[in-house]
């Protein structure tokens, strides 16, 4: 089950979190979404971290859900996704919604002191103009854990085929 939520992680979550990734996260603004058990499966990501541009807003951090989505890549799913976007004009225009989406997303999250830093630093075109996960070709699908996670934590195109077709969403307790 997934409960999407918005919230600053908890100390317990933290604790799961630094588990579930095996280090300590950075830029970690809220949890996203949690499954049945009260897991967090997605953090929602600071802007800037590191000094440098976060590409990605939303996090997988459920291991369950990294191992199954890291076996679709490597059986080849990413080019059958490509494939089906340039055949299937209705799909690829509700891709491209999930970039303008996920754009707009990051921005309306951001704080004005956060926007204030990120035009400080020139990388307001970073933030405004590349999609999920930090692409700039909204025809080809770089990292299906990034689109996955946008899709739990919002919606997206390619998560909800995702779960459609390979049914990620029994990975949830």
């Amino acid at each position: 089950m997934l409960i999407r939520t918005e919230h600053p992680p908890s100390v317990s979550e933290l604790e799961m979190i630094t588990r579930q990734l095996g280090r300590a996260p950075r830029g970690t603004e809220s949890v996203a979404a949690v499954d049945g058990d009260g897991t967090p499966l997605v953090l929602r990501m600071a802007p800037i971290v590191g000094e440098a541009p976060f590409p990605t807003l939303y996090w997988l951090c459920s291991e369950r859900l990294k191992v199954a989505i890291s076996h679709l890549e490597a059986a080849g799913v990413i080019k059958q996704l490509e494939q089906q976007l340039a055949e299937d004009a209705d799909f690829l225009a509700a891709y491209h919604q999930s970039h303008r989406d996920y754009v707009t997303a990051r921005w309306a999250w951001m704080s004005e002191a956060q926007r204030a830093d990120v035009a400080r630093r020139g990388y307001t075109h970073v933030l405004t103009e590349r999609g999920i996960g930090g692409i700039t070709n909204w025809n080809r699908v770089r990292c299906l854990h990034t689109q996955y996670a946008h899709h739990l934590g919002s919606h997206n195109a390619i998560g909800q085929w995702l779960d459609d077709v390979h049914q990620l969403h029994d990975c949830l307790p």
